[in-house]
């Protein structure tokens, strides 16, 4: 004998998680795009200003940090169906 049962599978991620996770990758890219800068206006001069800024070392990682732990968040939240 055999029983027909019906398994329905819940999908692993909801909208909620793939909007969270678009958004997490939007910030990691603007993050990426941050970081690498301007244009030197003479590239036969060495500017510490441009290369070192403020934008470059300090907001750009940050923002990429961000992304990645929008990301996992992501991941890792429940599903609500």
């Amino acid at each position: 004998m055999s029983t027909n049962k019906q398994t329905t599978l819940k999908p692993l991620f909801g909208k909620e998680n793939y909007m969270l996770m678009i958004v997490g990758a939007v910030v990691v890219l603007l993050g990426i795009f941050l970081m690498t800068g301007g244009k030197n206006p003479d590239p036969n001069v060495f500017d510490k200003n441009l290369v070192y800024s403020k934008m470059r070392i300090t907001v750009a990682p940050i923002l990429i940090l961000l992304g990645l732990v929008i990301e996992i968040f992501a991941i890792f939240k429940k599903n609500k169906i």
